[in-house]
């Protein structure tokens, strides 16, 4: 038991609340550790019919994602406390994702990176109008795991190319609309949502009753960039990604390639044979091996380490990429990463 999870059965219903409000509930070993454990104990539980995940109220995230000052820490030394957070997580992402029962994740607020990952996987991810949706990793040169090379090549078009290239922000209904939520729910009707669903004796129940607090979501903010985003990021590269971009011309499409401009160059080529990896995958847990080659290499990378200084240490959010443009990156160097690791590959329980 951890202060920064609180774990408790009502009815039921198994309940776990993210309780580190002071860093947006941004995961750390501790976290994943008492969760996987407790997800464990009750999938062979027969006294407990769904879990509901959430975080402590008056805090404006549901998880902010993974401890990153931690991971570049660990990547300047040896790295081992980094690979050792990532194989839990990752272990906790796949048994998310393969639950038997019902786990409905509240993604109140900001959910990104970590968050994300603890949430989408499962059967029922219930968002509010303060939903605030991103994959940033490319960003501070990171890359979207936590299974993202899974559930972003799978979403509509290329939606999911899109969002993790550029870090795009959902909000909202959106998040619904994208299909990374499955119900939207006005805030302030969740504490009754919540009483209600700790007081089902079946399972069969939750989905009639979250369709009954569910309001329609409409049409997404994104709806009138989707032709441009499934023609321009179906490219077979970075660079004709970059180029259909400023050749289509429009003011949206000029912005997105200046976003990828300023992204690690080196992420953005990994992050997009990830995701073309991740479609081809046939199983789950063939996709969180390969992040986790990804993730092994990349903590100790020269671009995670300047991106993490200059977005979140410094502050000054004007990181030195080496290489400091797309056409420098060869494919040799983005292949490394997804070399097989040997007897440190990734394993699951």
């Amino acid at each position: 038991m951890t202060d920064s999870v609180i774990i408790r059965t009502t009815g039921q219903l198994g309940h776990i609340t993210l309780n580190r409000p002071e860093t947006l509930h941004a995961l750390n070993m501790e976290m994943c550790s008492a969760i996987l454990a407790q997800l464990k104990a009750w999938q062979h539980d027969p006294a407990i019919m769904a879990v509901m995940l959430d975080h402590a109220d008056g805090s404006r995230g549901f998880c902010a994602g993974g401890d990153i000052a931690m991971l570049r820490n660990s990547g300047l030394a040896d790295g081992s406390a980094a690979r050792n957070f990532f194989a839990c997580e990752y272990r906790l992402n796949a048994l998310i994702n393969a639950y038997t029962k019902p786990l409905l994740a509240f993604i109140d607020g900001v959910t990104m990176g970590g968050g994300v990952g603890l949430s989408v996987h499962g059967s029922h991810r219930i968002a509010t109008e303060r939903t605030l949706f991103a994959m940033p990793e490319t960003g501070i040169g990171l890359f979207p795991d936590v299974g993202g090379g899974w559930f972003l090549p799978r979403l509509k078009g290329e939606l999911g190319t899109w969002l993790a290239l550029t870090g795009a922000r959902l909000k909202g209904a959106d998040v619904v609309a994208a299909g990374i939520g499955t119900h939207f729910v006005p805030s302030q009707n969740l504490p009754e949502l919540k009483h209600e669903l700790a007081e089902l004796s079946n399972a069969e129940n939750i989905e009639p009753l979250l369709a009954g607090w569910s309001e329609p979501v409409g049409v997404p903010g994104y709806a009138a960039h989707q032709s441009v985003i499934d023609t321009c990021f179906s490219a077979a590269s970075a660079e004709l990604i970059v180029k259909a971009l400023n050749d289509n011309g429009s003011e949206w499409a000029l912005e997105q390639a200046k976003i990828i401009s300023i992204r690690s160059p080196e992420t953005v080529k990994i992050t997009l044979h990830q995701l073309r990896q991740g479609a081809a995958c046939t199983s789950f847990e063939d996709n969180m091996v390969m992040e986790y080659r990804i993730g092994w290499r990349k903590i100790s990378s020269p671009d995670f380490i300047e991106g993490v200084r200059a977005v979140i240490i410094d502050k000054d959010h004007k990181p030195v990429w080496s290489p400091n443009r797309l056409e420098d990156v060869t494919s040799d160097a983005v292949a490394m990463y997804f070399a097989p690791l040997g007897d440190d590959e990734l394993t699951f329980e």
